[in-house]
């Protein structure tokens, strides 16, 4: 019961966060594009206001400062001014020949604490292409991987958790086998009714935490597991994955890159393919009709996943991590975990880890993509920048419905994750 208190309250704080936007803040520091969607071509105009609001009245006599410049690059412009109530244009105009992203940050300091705003202007998004590179034997080396992972008995396991059940949807703790004698684990929640279902199979953002299931979309007549990607159990207290993500697994996405065979992801992203041959083999699942949904790392995984794995029909990707991570490399934005970028680039950006990273990029992935996809997020991304999931997104031929919301960062509005269950409900046949 301890811990699944503890569990339920982590989870309702992770959602909680999940949804969060500036206006929570007492001081909101409001950085406005000239244009109402943040969306400009090669050669236009861009410009930027900012005004400082308290209680929805604005500040007279703000001093702040700025900076202008590509998403996590040097700035181009910087400076102080005074925001005296109305708004006021930050810096000069400015134009570029190339597609990107290029963000204004403003900072203002009120009793003590600083505050800020930021506001991202798209270059032609749309003209985005990656940085990196296609190996020849790309999709050998995969095809390779999952072939052999046929050979590994999966050997499932499933734990009732009637702490977590409803009259409706029966949930379990299940594990199943993967490569190199480690193990899957998730929650598997599943309708009670005798039936076959559509499946959703929820793959993690980055970090090491337990999981819940994802009940209430199994309330809707879907089999859904959600699944961890460390090999360790999902049901143990907090303690132990803040241990693990202060200690063994802190920067778990450096681990062994210089060796494709050995670099942590590879175990992860089959990892995700024998979940889906997990949910394939439950007499509950339709396996004509497997979704796959993640955001962040979890966004990756999801494209990684439709790519390499055909029995996937829909796919669902919030802001992708691990996207074009050689921008860096390029004088430009990389993705998440930013393994190139000036401060990791020392001892990470060697001939062999460059090479590697070509492998586990989701650019590749994204070449591969034939399914339906659902894709949402903003222009305001801090930690996975769009330069990096455009050059993904723009090489996927494959229907997509992208539902941009500009002002977001790295977190949704609840209208998107509305919009999101009702693209997977509407996918899974199943009643809205």
């Amino acid at each position: 019961m301890r811990f699944l208190l503890s569990l339920l309250v982590l989870v309702s704080l992770w959602n909680f966060s999940f949804a969060q936007s500036r206006s929570n803040q007492l001081i909101q520091v409001l950085v406005t594009p000239n244009k109402t969607d943040w969306t400009y071509t090669n050669n236009e105009e861009i410009s930027f206001k900012v005004s400082i609001v308290k209680h929805q009245v604005p500040i007279q006599d703000a001093d702040v400062s700025y900076t202008i410049g590509w998403e996590k690059m040097e700035p181009l412009q910087s400076g102080n001014l005074r925001v005296n109530g109305s708004e006021v244009q930050v810096g000069k105009p400015l134009k570029s020949e190339e597609p990107g992203f290029i963000r204004c940050e403003v900072k203002y300091k009120y009793d003590g604490q600083e505050y800020r705003g930021i506001a991202t202007a798209a270059i032609s998004p749309d003209k985005i292409q990656p940085t990196q590179t296609l190996p020849n034997d790309f999709m050998s080396f995969w095809n390779k991987e999952i072939d052999a992972l046929k050979n590994i008995a999966l050997d499932p396991k499933m734990t009732l958790f009637p702490e977590l059940s409803t009259a409706s949807v029966d949930v379990y703790h299940v594990n199943f086998s993967n490569i190199n004698n480690s193990r899957v684990y998730g929650i598997l929640s599943k309708p009670k009714k005798a039936g076959k279902y559509p499946a959703v199979l929820q793959v993690p953002g980055a970090g090491i935490r337990p999981y819940a299931g994802m009940v209430s979309v199994a309330e809707r007549g879907l089999v859904t597991l959600q699944i961890g990607i460390h090999g360790i159990p999902v049901t143990h207290e907090a303690e132990l994955y803040n241990s693990l993500s202060a200690g063994a697994l802190r920067s778990y996405p450096f681990f062994n890159l210089d060796d494709k065979d050995q670099y942590y992801y590879k175990r992860v992203y089959l990892g995700c393919i024998r979940a889906v041959d997990f949910l394939t083999q439950l007499d509950e699942v339709d396996i004509n009709n497997l979704t796959v949904w993640g955001g962040s790392q979890g966004g990756a995984l999801s494209i990684i996943t439709a790519g390499l794995d055909k029995r996937i029909k829909h796919l669902v990707a919030l802001y992708p991590a691990l996207s074009d991570v050689t921008g860096y490399l390029h004088n430009r934005a990389g993705g998440w975990p930013h393994m190139f970028n000036k401060q990791n680039a020392p001892f990470m950006a060697t001939d062999a880890k460059i090479k590697n990273s070509a492998y586990y990029d989701v650019v590749n992935f994204a070449r591969q993509v034939k399914v339906p996809g659902f894709y949402t997020w903003g222009y305001n991304d801090e930690t996975c920048p769009p330069t990096s999931y455009y050059a993904a997104y723009n090489l996927i031929n494959a229907p997509r419905d992208l539902y941009l919301v500009q002002e977001t960062g790295h977190w949704t509005f609840q209208e998107q994750q509305d919009k999101i269950l009702n693209w997977v409900l509407e996918k899974a046949k199943v009643k809205r």
